[in-house]
């Protein structure tokens, strides 16, 4: 096999409307951080992954020592990336949540391996799906991603109005609702909720059943409910939902909620690491895994975990934040490659207003998205858009996502002191 000849990562910033979560508003310029792995031959492979400075400076560590590995030897991949964690010191001003140490390693290690992935897989002219176990469907279904939000970002002049304006009651956000589906044919719905009173955010659901009757329904509070307001909801939601996702914080909370709840809960929260799955699985705790191979520690961590799901019957989908198309089409791949996909997947991806990979952005029509055509993710950097993104992450000022110093600009008073309900 070809060795890895240069590793780059490139920080880039870009726009981000002002949608609302339980953590608070997101800010005007999401970060993430492009990987590419050049291997002998002149090809490269692409990987995208969070923007954090913690988890930059990781990524930059790590990067010299890729060169001269095998491009399949994702073990000595791992190797470097443990390495460069361990002697990385990430500030408090720099730590989040993507920066624990029970999960940065995976973090980091998956942004080269899909990287790595990509580089092989155009090496053989294959796309990444085959060398996950071959592709299983023809096109990925992805759930609209509907949120409560403000009508711009108020504290730069430079940003004009969101054109989705804003979405604080029932009615915008089946209004919401109803553009996302003109647009891209989603056939299920989500609610990012733990934003209002948790009585409104069931007002808002059962207005988009109304809308929508057929449509498959989740909403997602972000573990911002207490168990006793979770239990009182359950009847006006349980007629609606397919399933509900993190009501609240933490594996036996969620096993009490999921005693009482004939429809499965969800997570993307409490079960984001290798040791999480055995005392949720004991406790039946939640009955749907949300993979993310930006945290499990890549594509093929996410095929075992899916494997995994198979074996104790629990059902899997996709989560996601606010990402590029290098990301969705890692996604797309991953997914063509699982057959236990029980759930559509979810992406921020059409809030995105410009991708910077050539051709512009990848199109989800009738609610799914095909693989991107040729080797590889099928995806090329546009490399005219990298560095203008890339001098937007210079300018910004960002350096970590915070949502709740976002969200004090605007509501001086507000603390996130989740469960708040």
């Amino acid at each position: 096999m070809p060795r890895i000849e240069h590793v780059a990562v490139t920080p880039v910033a870009f726009r981000d409307p002002p949608l609302l979560n339980a953590a608070g508003v997101h800010e005007p310029w999401c970060l993430r951080s492009i990987i590419e792995v050049t291997i002998e031959g002149g090809i490269t492979g692409l990987g995208e992954t969070y923007g954090d400075d913690g988890i930059r400076r990781c990524l930059e560590a790590a990067a010299p020592a890729l060169i001269g590995l095998d491009v399949s030897d994702l073990a000595g991949m791992e190797r470097a990336a443990q390495a460069a964690c361990g002697a990385t010191t990430i500030s408090a001003k720099e730590s989040s949540s993507r920066t624990g140490q029970d999960m940065l390693v995976a973090r980091v290690f998956g942004a080269f391996e899909v990287a790595a992935t990509d580089a092989l897989a155009r090496h053989l002219n294959l796309p990444v799906a085959s060398l996950l176990g071959g592709q299983v469907r023809e096109s990925i279904p992805f759930a609209a991603y509907l949120f409560y939000k403000f009508e711009r970002h108020r504290f730069d002049p430079s940003i004009p109005a969101d054109p989705w304006g804003e979405a604080l009651t029932p009615e915008g956000v089946v209004e919401q609702a109803r553009r996302m589906v003109a647009l891209h044919g989603f056939r299920s719905l989500k609610l990012k909720a733990g934003v209002l009173e948790p009585e409104a955010e069931v007002e808002a659901l059962l207005a988009l059943r109304a809308a929508f009757p057929d449509a498959p329904l989740r909403i997602d509070p972000n573990c911002a409910w207490h168990v006793h307001t979770t239990l009182k909801l359950l009847p006006k939601m349980l007629p609606v939902l397919e399933y509900l996702e993190d009501p609240v914080p933490g594996i036996t909370p969620m096993a009490a909620v999921q005693a009482a709840c004939p429809i499965p809960l969800a997570t993307n929260m409490c079960v984001v690491a290798w040791a999480h799955l055995a005392p949720a699985i004991r406790q039946d705790a939640v009955r749907v895994i949300l993979s993310d191979h930006h945290y499990w520690g890549g594509l093929r961590a996410s095929r075992e975990l899916a494997r995994i799901c198979a074996v104790w019957g629990l059902g899997l989908s996709m989560h996601s934040n606010s990402h590029l198309g290098i990301s969705l089409a890692a996604m797309a791949h991953l997914a063509a490659a699982t057959p236990n996909l029980t759930y559509d997947c979810d992406t921020h991806y059409p809030w995105l207003e410009d991708d910077l990979i050539e051709g512009g952005k990848l199109p989800i029509t009738d609610g799914a998205l095909r693989l991107p055509p040729g080797p590889g993710l099928g995806v090329t950097l546009d490399r005219a858009k990298l560095a203008a993104m890339h001098e937007d992450w210079r300018r910004c000022g960002i350096r970590k996502r915070d949502d709740g110093t976002e969200m004090r600009k605007y509501q001086p008073d507000w603390q996130d002191k989740r469960p708040r309900w």
